[in-house]
C-alpha cells in the first residue's frame, strides 16, 4: 500500500491500514463515484457489506480509479441470513461476482444473531471460503467476546478483525481491550456516530478548537491513538480528505483520558445489542 496511510498489522500476516471509507447506503452511480473519488482522494480501505446492496457500485469504483487492485483493501460482509454453511459459500461467490474482484482482503460475519444460533455454522464457512482463495482475511462485526470464545473454541480459529459500534459516547473499553488481548484488531463502525450527538459535543468542540482541527477529526485521531481503524462515511472529496487528515497531531493522554469519559452506558445510536439484534 503506496500512500501515507498507517498500516495495522493482522495476526494473520496481513496488514491493514488505520483508517478507510464506510459505504452504508452508497449505492448506484453516485455509490460507484464516491468510491472512485475516495480511492483518489487516497483511501486504500474500502468497506462494504452484502446487507448494503451496493458490491456492485463498489466494484465499478474499484474499476475506475486509477489505484492498482494489489494497493486495495476490500472488505465485505455475510448478513445473518445466509449464515447457513453452503448458504454462505455460495453466498461469498456471488458477492466476488458482483464487485468483479477475484478475492476480498476480509469478510466478516455482520452480526452474531445470537437467536438464530447458526454463527459458528457461519465461521466454518468463512474458514473454508479461505482455504479455497475466495478471501485473505477472515473476521467479525459486532461479536461480544463470549461469541468470539465460542468460535476459537469450537474451530481453533481466531478473527483478525472485529468490527464493533464505536465512538466517542460508546467507547467499548471491555470489548477493545478483550480484542488487543486476543491480537484482534478493533475496527470502529459509525466511528462519528452517524454525525449525529457526538459531532456536536462541546467538549470535543473546544478539543478541535485547541488543535485547530475539526471535531471529527479529533474523533477519528481519538480512534488511531487507542489503536482502533475507523471507517467513516463521506460523499464530498473535501470530507473525504479531511477525515485523512489526521495523522498531523496528537492528543495528549489527559486529552485522551477527556473524550474517553463522555462514553455512556446506553450510548449505542440505535440501540442494536449483539445480545439481542438479529439482522437478516
Amino acid at each position: 500500500m503506496s500512500n501515507n496511510i498507517p498500516i495495522f498489522q493482522m495476526h494473520d500476516g496481513y496488514k491493514i491500514p488505520a483508517i478507510g471509507y464506510g459505504t452504508s447506503s452508497v449505492i448506484g452511480k453516485s455509490g460507484a463515484e464516491s468510491v472512485e473519488n475516495a480511492l483518489k482522494n487516497g483511501y486504500r480501505l474500502i468497506d462494504t457489506a452484502i446487507r448494503y446492496e451496493n458490491e456492485g457500485a463498489v466494484g465499478e469504483g474499484i474499476r475506475r480509479s486509477s489505484v492498482p487492485r494489489e494497493e486495495i483493501f476490500v472488505t465485505s460482509k455475510l448478513r445473518g441470513g445466509l449464515y447457513d454453511y453452503d448458504r454462505a459459500l455460495a453466498a461469498i461467490e456471488e458477492s466476488l461476482f458482483r464487485t468483479g474482484l477475484e478475492y476480498f482482503d476480509l469478510f466478516l460475519l455482520h452480526w452474531p444473531n445470537p437467536k438464530q444460533d447458526k454463527y459458528t455454522e457461519a465461521w466454518k464457512a468463512l474458514i473454508q471460503a479461505q482455504k479455497n482463495g475466495y478471501v485473505r482475511s477472515i473476521g467479525v462485526s459486532n461479536f461480544e467476546p463470549a461469541h468470539i470464545n465460542r468460535l476459537i473454541d469450537e474451530t481453533g480459529v481466531k478473527p483478525a478483525v472485529n468490527q464493533i459500534e464505536l465512538h466517542p459516547y460508546f467507547n467499548q473499553k471491555e470489548v477493545r481491550e478483550f480484542n488487543k488481548e486476543h491480537g484482534i484488531i478493533t475496527e470502529a463502525w459509525s466511528p462519528l456516530s452517524r454525525a449525529r450527538t457526538v459531532i456536536y459535543d462541546e467538549t470535543l468542540k473546544q478539543l478541535a478548537e485547541s488543535k485547530n482541527k475539526e471535531i471529527a477529526q479529533v474523533i477519528l485521531r481519538w480512534h488511531y491513538q487507542h489503536g482502533v481503524l475507523s471507517i467513516p462515511k463521506a460523499s464530498s472529496s473535501k470530507h473525504q480528505l479531511a477525515n485523512l487528515n489526521i495523522f498531523d497531531f496528537e492528543l495528549t493522554e489527559t486529552e485522551m483520558q477527556k473524550i474517553d469519559s463522555l462514553t455512556q452506558e446506553e450510548g449505542r445510536i440505535d440501540n442494536q445489542n449483539p445480545n439481542e439484534y438479529e439482522e437478516f
